[in-house]
């Protein structure tokens, strides 16, 4: 099923286009790396993907549904959204709970799944012995583990996460790409991450989508590469 896709995409910030020709098919059920130099557009990228952002040219599509006809759920985690002031007021676990409220009203009650599934997502996070803390008093690298638990904790069909292992070790990283791949394997999901560590989670990788700059200036998403029991380093 495909799930998300760009055709002939053109997007700028000025007037000069920062993406040009982009073209993507993203299938349910992959593990995507986006890749390309430092400047190369790549959360410009995920956002025109998302919807966040209108493309001066061309199409972009995701799917309102999931594979079984529901609603397509979004988890999304950018690169600044782990950048709580010191007076943000909420517990780690209030924060990753509330992720599960976009599965229905804000203002219902939470039920023992919600709780069940905070628990599952802030332990594959490890971040559950750090639960009642408050968010203010985490580390960058806690706050941004804390924002992935929150996105998995919402049980997503989608999971966009953009350099989510920023600040990991290599131990760290290594365990952070085992649990993307068991999320795509064991829960069906997929997964688009921007990484610069294309040698680390190759493994595992399904598709690969580079941003190459053009000889004129701008960049350009170049064909995507199927790299399932295979890798050729990119670039």
């Amino acid at each position: 099923m495909l799930i998300a896709s760009m055709k002939e995409v053109e997007y700028g910030y000025s007037d000069t286009p920062c993406i040009q020709d982009a073209n993507v098919n993203i299938q349910s059920g992959e593990f995507v790396a986006v890749t390309g130099p430092n400047g190369a557009s790549k959360s410009t990228l995920l956002k025109l993907m998302l919807g966040l952002f209108k493309p001066w040219k061309g199409r972009v599509f995701l799917s309102p549904t999931n594979k079984e006809g529901q609603p397509l759920r979004v988890g999304y985690v950018s690169q600044q959204i782990a950048a709580f002031n010191s007076g943000f007021p909420s517990t780690i676990l209030e924060f990753v709970m509330s992720g599960r409220a976009t599965r229905g009203s804000w203002f219902r009650k939470m039920k023992q799944e919600d709780l069940d599934q905070t628990e599952k997502a802030l332990r594959q996070m490890g971040m559950w012995g750090l639960r009642d803390r408050k968010i203010g008093e985490c580390s960058g690298g806690q706050k941004q583990r804390i924002c992935i638990a929150r996105a998995l904790a919402q049980e997503p069909d989608l999971l966009v996460l953009d350099e989510p292992t920023t600040g990991m070790d290599q131990e760290s990283r290594l365990g952070f790409y085992e649990l993307m791949n068991q999320q795509v394997k064991e829960q069906g999901r997929t997964v688009i991450m921007v990484t610069h560590g294309l040698s680390e989670v190759a493994p595992y990788l399904d598709r690969i989508i580079e941003l190459e700059r053009k000889e004129e200036g701008g960049w350009r998403c170049c064909t995507t590469t199927s790299c399932s029991g295979h890798f050729v380093p990119v670039g």
